[in-house]
């Protein structure tokens, strides 16, 4: 996989800058210690407040320079990706900014993590500070594991501790309540795919066979891509993360020194973590399967979903759940100035509006004409046919979608037949466009609703067919801003319109569309439509989808 880097060297560096800058003026600086020390500290820091600390290997952004703000950390100490920062970089921002009412570090529990910032809060003891540290391991993959691993619900210990420094609690009250959150918040991750660091190759044979395959997912992968719980076939949505709740169920209903209240009937924050990869569109369905997950009705908090604690661009998410009191709602409802971190909500129920009446699907009285159902039908079956044949023309030139688009409108209106007004030429047409505007997505559902609704109008005043086809047409190109030769729809259908307006035939002008949509193959320049972003090369000698369609139906017709 390609990668939007400068030097492999210099990635840390410039994103904990870029963060710096991106923070505004005033409210974040580093240590001037590049490239051995990587400390992000907090411009703004009044040193007779507990101050916190914490930090990692970089890959996990936001965290943890991200989280360093007003009500949060007060100093990130950043390793390169993956790996831990030194024991001269934690000590350096330890003595930063930590004053007489002491410093506590938030570790991930990693043995890298655990030993360099233990010797440095050692050293700093020794230099006569007061340190604190508060080790994290909140992910449940492993059963018995002896270290269980630090993922993101340490994002729940940085806000309760910061709260609290924030408020000026003493070192004591700041330790402890975070020593109450490590003990009680569960997390584990889902993934379809593992990591690759920027600017690392991968082997062929890598990429030939990866470690999670095609419809697989791995439950409890580590952040730094280490093996998880297990691996199971990939599933919808609400079911993997129904694995994954009642993995946390489980463990939250385990007994743990120091956890908060009845962690199995608790009110409960979740975070709802995007590991890095995973679109915002997925994310949604995610949360939505966690807000109807079994324990929905315990949900008292929820954050995110966001990428909060990533894995550079794994496609996977995470799950943590803290039981509730209030002395905790209160801290991780305090406020933050810190842009990456999502205020925490209530949930609340669906609530429905009704559809204004006039929105509401336009009513006409069923009625017979069998040449005109005979035709609807025949127009309708031959765009089902060719539903493919569409979308294949369509992944050449725009999103291969034409041939879907197209088709679902005509199975809806062959659902519809027998209940049309189709002795009515005009209440057919408003009808028609009534149902294209509904079930036919994008602009060619709205343009071709606008032509059969200006047909119908045309039928109203007494207009021949031919007439109404003309003033259809008109209105199409009215609101649709294209014209003949612009590689669209309307170089079938006006060659067809201009042939029965001569006095042809109807099979007179399904050659007439025929021959204007094979035309389109060879205009190299589109004006209108998704084949409007896509260069002369790519459209030379494949004829425009949607013209087309346009003569397809006119050949059902003629036959």
């Amino acid at each position: 996989m390609s990668h939007f880097i400068n030097e492999r060297g210099t990635i840390v560096t410039e994103s904990l800058d870029a963060a710096i800058m991106g923070a505004g003026e005033g409210k974040l600086a580093r240590l001037d210690g590049y490239p051995a020390i990587k400390v992000v500290v907090r411009k703004d820091w009044d040193k007779s407040k507990v101050a916190v600390v914490s930090g990692g290997g970089s890959g996990h952004e936001p965290a943890h320079a991200g989280f360093v703000g007003k009500g949060m950390l007060t100093a990130a100490v950043c390793g390169e990706i993956f790996a831990s920062p030194s024991v001269d970089a934690v000590l350096a921002a330890i003595v930063a900014v930590t004053g007489k009412a002491g410093c506590l570090l938030v570790v991930k529990n990693y043995t890298g993590d655990r030993l360099n910032f233990g010797l440095a809060a050692e050293k700093a003891k020794a230099l006569g500070l007061d340190v604190e540290m508060v080790i994290v391991g909140d992910d449940v993959a492993i059963d018995g594991a002896a270290q269980p691993r630090g993922i993101a619900g340490t994002l729940f210990v940085h806000k309760v501790a910061g709260a609290l420094a924030e408020a000026s609690a003493s070192l004591a009250e700041v330790k402890h309540a975070a020593e109450r959150v490590a003990h009680s918040v569960v997390s584990l991750g889902l993934s379809l795919s593992s990591v690759e660091l920027p600017g690392q190759p991968i082997s062929a044979a890598e990429r030939a066979k990866p470690r999670i395959g095609e419809g697989e997912a791995e439950l409890g992968l580590g952040i730094h891509g280490e093996p998880g719980r297990e691996k199971i076939a990939l599933a919808p949505a609400n079911v993997l993360v129904a694995k994954v709740v009642e993995r946390l169920e489980q463990a939250l209903r385990a007994p743990r020194h120091g956890q908060v209240g009845t962690a199995a009937t608790s009110e409960l924050a979740v975070l709802v973590n995007n590991l890095g990869g995973v679109s915002p569109l997925e994310m949604s369905v995610v949360t939505h399967a966690v807000l109807t997950s079994s324990i929905a009705k315990r949900i008292g908090l929820i954050f995110g979903p966001a990428p909060l604690m990533t894995s550079l661009d794994m496609k996977g998410f995470s799950l943590s759940l803290l039981p509730l009191d209030a002395s905790l709602r209160a801290a991780l409802e305090a406020h933050v100035d810190i842009p990456a971190w999502p205020a925490g909500r209530v949930p609340g129920p669906i609530s429905l509006v009704p559809v204004p009446a006039v929105i509401d699907r336009v009513h006409f009285a069923p009625s017979t004409d069998p040449a005109r159902r005979t035709a609807l039908a025949k127009i309708c079956d031959r765009l089902v046919a060719i539903e493919g044949d569409l979308n294949g023309l369509d992944a050449k030139v725009g999103d291969g979608d034409t041939g879907t688009t197209v088709a679902t409108a005509a199975r809806a209106i062959l659902a519809d037949l027998d209940r049309l007004p189709l002795a009515n030429p005009s209440e057919l047409c408003a009808a028609l466009a009534d149902r294209l505007s509904k079930v036919m997505g994008g602009s060619s559902g709205i343009l071709l609703a606008i032509f059969a609704a200006a047909m119908g109008t045309a039928f109203a005043a007494g207009e021949t067919m031919t007439v109404a086809l003309r003033r259809g047409a008109e209105r199409l190109q009215a609101y649709g801003g294209a014209k003949a030769g612009d590689r669209t729809m309307l170089d079938a259908l006006l060659p067809a319109i201009e042939t029965l307006e001569a006095g042809g035939s109807m099979a007179d002008a399904a050659k007439a569309a025929k021959a204007g949509a094979e035309k389109t193959a060879s205009m190299k320049t589109a004006r209108a439509g998704r084949s409007s972003y896509v260069t002369g090369e790519h459209l030379s000698g494949v004829p425009d989808p949607g013209a087309v369609a346009v003569a397809q139906a006119f050949d059902a017709i003629a036959h």
